[in-house]
């Protein structure tokens, strides 16, 4: 039988989901360092490769998403860099939710203080019913708890519910570089500014705030391991002229950035990954993070087809490509590689990602970074 033998970044996981599970229970019982014999190894054999693997809003496909414990648990089992998507509170503090709702993603609905902070607003145009996170100062979040957002998927996920309050963007900063030193290897953050337009409308800009904690922390500097993404043009255009980190274009598969529409810009996301719009992306960017049946669509009948040129144009446009999001349930891959009809079950990322990385991409988001590492070594 061939021996795999993972990179030292995998080393820190113990090879495994589970063994991570109780160390990762309650993260602030965590040691702040680890023992001398440890670290010394550790760092000297830091983790040199190219391929990025981010985790993406952590390791949720283990824990409920942007929580502390999913970002450690996703830089213990190997990614390169976590990835808080920044919402924003009342008081103007950047907290890591994947949208400025939460009632999905906290028990915020069991809370009968809050029960009139209900409302119905226009999200990039869409009617959003629900909690939002500017309704709310950081104090009130705390006596939130997170929960699964998908858990007719990750039910396994759901034990964790209740236990894990809402992070802001320094905690997820002092996490990444505690992290570095116990893991000896540098852990990487990889913000996204959610619906930028949005929370322009509210009064409450993202990019200023994100602006001053990255210099608070000496992280605005070009060789900090900070990438800073968004799925809207003019915010990175604007970012590009205060932020020395390099940023990245988030696209979608279809529809147009929200800062295009409210504009009056008729171009859509096909427009901005045609080539012509990749040589304009590279005028402010330095990536590209497309959904991934951009780079691979699928086929009729849900399989994975051929790629696109779209690695190709991007390369020669002078951008890496950072796709988004492999997931391990067969809810989420390909028809082919799928492993039962059930959506719940796990599936063969394995093969899905080798695929990936076999057209050309220079990183990947992934719920999953077990697989991606040892995909990773696998490969080699």
């Amino acid at each position: 039988m061939k021996r795999t033998v993972l990179p030292r970044r995998f080393v820190p996981a113990a090879a495994s989901a589970l063994a991570v599970a109780a160390a990762v229970l309650v993260p602030q019982a965590l040691p702040t360092s680890a023992p001398a014999d440890v670290t010394a190894a550790q760092s000297a054999d830091k983790h040199r490769d190219d391929f990025v693997i981010v985790g993406h809003r952590g390791a949720s496909g283990y824990r409920p998403e942007h929580t502390l414990a999913s970002y450690e648990l996703a830089a213990r089992m190997g990614a390169d860099y976590i990835e808080p998507d920044l919402v924003i509170t009342k008081d103007r503090v950047l907290v890591a939710r994947h949208e400025p709702e939460i009632g999905g993603t906290t028990d915020v609905a069991a809370h009968p203080e809050f029960v009139g902070r209900k409302k119905t607003k226009q999200l990039d145009g869409v009617a959003v019913t629900g909690w939002f996170t500017e309704d709310f100062t950081l104090a009130e979040l705390r006596t939130l708890r997170a929960k699964e957002r998908i858990p007719a998927v990750r039910q396994h996920n759901t034990v964790f519910d209740g236990r894990y309050q809402v992070p802001t963007l320094q905690e997820v900063i002092d996490l990444s570089r505690r992290l570095s030193r116990e893991l000896g290897r540098p852990i990487g953050i990889y913000p996204e500014t959610k619906h930028p337009t949005y929370f322009q409308q509210q009064g409450l800009a993202l990019e200023p705030e994100l602006v001053k904690t990255l210099n608070r922390n000496g992280l605005n500097r070009p060789d900090a391991k900070v990438f800073v993404q968004s799925f809207e043009v003019s915010n990175l255009k604007a970012l590009r002229n205060q932020l020395r980190v390099p940023l990245v274009q988030l696209t979608s598969s279809s529809g147009a950035p929200y800062d295009f529409v409210v504009a009056g810009d008729k171009r859509t996301y096909a427009d901005i990954v045609s080539a012509t719009g990749l040589r304009e992306v590279a005028t402010y960017a330095k990536g590209l993070g497309p959904a991934k049946d951009q780079v691979i669509p699928l086929d009729a009948a849900g399989n994975l087809g051929q790629p696109t040129a779209l690695v190709a144009n991007a390369h020669k446009a002078g951008l890496v490509v950072h796709p988004y999001t492999f997931r391990v349930e067969n809810n989420f891959l390909p028809a082919n590689f799928d492993s039962s009809a059930v959506a719940a079950e796990s599936g063969n990322l394995f093969g899905e990602i080798a695929a990936y990385r076999k057209a050309g991409i220079d990183g990947l988001f992934t719920d999953n970074t077990d697989v991606a590492v040892a995909e990773e070594a696998e490969a080699r």
